[in-house]
């Protein structure tokens, strides 16, 4: 039977579950997959917290390089998280010949480049399952399920804390301050919530997806970023009254004018798949040219979630001796010739807040037409405050377009502020 060997660099939240799936189910990995995974080694500096977990003590490390020297270790798992030293300790493994899993999407979306050009060169592995909506299998998905088709979209709800939020201000009612508050207490949100709330953690995963998907290096500064902080209940409130749910999304899609990529709130309809994934779980919908629509759903983040993708790709690295890379070509950047698209088109949910007076909503309605935005609907609210809540509906229109436009509209002087703008995704 093989024996393989594993480190494991970091015993937080994923590396502790990573290393419970891995001893509680070591005797099933060998009837089904015929292969004896031993943890050979860890890295962990609070040594109790390592002996807590039932590890012994022989096999804790503190040093990196003795980690990287141990002839029993095959497969490196990385679940640190942040750059560094997560960055250089990679490295250090694929140079060495040692096969890499990692759920550090951060890390992943900014530095693959640098860590499949030196994994090539000693022909190691690299295996990035647990990066992206943690238990949920999109990568190997995109890898070894759906390569008929050529995709050309993938939506998903792609991080669990702003989902949980929007759910929780959807169903209570309560703002988004509060619910946030909520959210930290139960350790769904960090301390500082910046990296998920205002879209960075989605970035990085759709940089990754979209570029396996597209088969083309998608770099984080080509994608559109946008987050859930100025979010209000009342908006919340007027979607469901219009049919709509709100998410943020992660948007990427391959058109004859380019790639378009984009993380943002976006109205979608009820009827929508993705309109039912609720508090944390986590989803990505595909479109392929052959096979059509496929949705895959489940929990994005969490030990075992999390841990179980890290051990499917030690299993699948363990099991397959051919070592394959990017389907293109992995630089820093996108190649020549391949375009982005800035000025995406889709519709758009548009609330002002109007002085109460006649030719209001004929002089806004003038400025969109003279930047050729259709209106499909158009909704007046009661007063608040003297004011009157005007909520207008577009047809697909493009991004720039409704940018000057209401530019213009937020410049009448019977119009007193421009409250929201949220794309709706059909």
């Amino acid at each position: 039977m093989k024996k393989v060997g594993v480190a494991i660099l970091g015993l937080g939240v994923v590396g502790s579950g990573t290393y419970k799936i891995l001893t509680d189910n070591k005797e099933f990995y060998k009837k089904t997959q015929g292969i004896d995974i031993t943890v050979e080694s860890v890295l962990e500096l609070n040594k109790q917290r390592a002996l807590d977990l039932g590890i012994d003590e022989s096999i804790i490390s503190s040093n990196i390089a003795e980690v990287i020297s141990n002839p029993n270790v095959d497969i490196v798992v990385e679940v640190i998280g942040g750059i560094e030293p997560a960055r250089t300790f990679l490295l250090s493994a694929l140079k060495n010949g040692k096969t890499v899993v990692t759920s550090n999407k951060e890390l992943f979306c900014k530095y693959w480049h640098e860590l499949e050009k030196v994994a090539k060169t000693t022909n190691a592995g690299l295996f990035f399952e647990a990066s992206c909506v943690g238990g949920v299998p999109i990568i190997r998905t995109l890898l070894d399920g759906v390569q008929s088709n050529k995709i050309q979209k993938l939506t998903g709800i792609i991080n669990g804390t702003t989902n949980y939020i929007l759910t929780k201000m959807s169903k209570d009612g309560s703002t988004y301050q509060d619910i946030l508050k909520e959210a930290q207490k139960l350790g769904y949100a960090e301390a500082n919530p910046t990296a998920d709330v205002e879209g960075y953690d989605a970035a990085y995963k759709l940089s990754i997806l979209s570029s396996l998907a597209f088969h083309t290096k998608v770099p984080l500064d080509q994608i559109y970023r946008e987050g859930i902080t100025k979010i209000s209940i009342e908006d919340i409130n007027y979607g469901k009254q219009l049919g709509y749910t709100l998410k943020l999304l992660g948007i990427g899609k391959q058109t004859e004018k380019g790639i378009e990529v984009r993380v943002h709130p976006a109205f979608i309809k009820n009827s929508h798949p993705l309109a039912a994934v609720n508090d944390s779980f986590n989803a990505v919908y595909l479109v392929g040219d052959s096979v059509g629509d496929i949705m895959l759903y489940g929990r994005g983040a969490g030990a075992l979630p999390t841990g179980s993708a890290i051990v499917s790709d030690i299993i699948y690295a363990a099991t397959h001796s051919e070592n394959r890379y990017s389907t293109f070509k992995n630089t820093a950047q996108a190649e020549d010739g391949v375009k982005f698209i800035s000025d995406f088109e889709t519709e758009y949910y548009i609330r002002f807040s109007a002085v109460d007076k006649a030719g209001v909503l004929s002089k806004v309605a003038g400025i969109f037409s003279k930047y050729n935005v259709n209106i499909t609907d158009v909704i007046q609210k009661g007063t608040v405050g003297g004011l009157v809540p005007i909520i207008f509906i577009t047809h697909k229109t493009s991004e720039f377009a409704i940018r000057k436009a209401v530019a213009k509209i937020n410049e009448l002087e019977d119009v007193a502020s421009l409250d929201t703008i949220i794309r709706v995704e059909s």
